[in-house]
């Protein structure tokens, strides 16, 4: 017999969420597939999100967790809008991608509570 394993399904990883207050439209940079419940930083230089944690580039501080990948993405060649977690939520910590204690001290910033 043949086990299969779905994937995390899109907001699977939503405990709680106003869909009218937590989530945006935000531009998710060219890249490999991403499941839903990724993290993502904001890089302000460029106006996009990547998915975190992002290498630091010398002389600067890492990206901080900003948000989470509402719904899995394929590989993207171009800059993507998507729907992600930006504020007033939470979220099981479990079926997040990413986690850090650096990613849920910055996702606290955001309102975005991990359980």
């Amino acid at each position: 017999m043949t086990i299969l394993t779905q994937a995390a399904r899109a907001a699977e990883f939503v405990v709680s969420v106003d869909d009218h207050l937590s989530t945006d439209t935000v531009t998710l940079a060219a890249g490999p597939a991403l499941p839903a419940g990724q993290l993502l930083a904001y890089d302000p230089t460029a106006k996009h999100f990547l998915p975190y944690p992002v290498a630091p580039v010398e002389g600067h501080d890492p990206l901080p967790a900003a948000a989470v990948l509402w719904a899995p993405q394929p590989e993207r060649k171009v800059d993507t809008p998507v729907t992600a977690v930006t504020r007033l939520a939470a979220v099981h910590g479990e079926l997040l991608t990413g986690l850090d204690a650096a990613a849920q001290a910055a996702l606290m910033a955001h309102l975005i509570i991990v359980r």
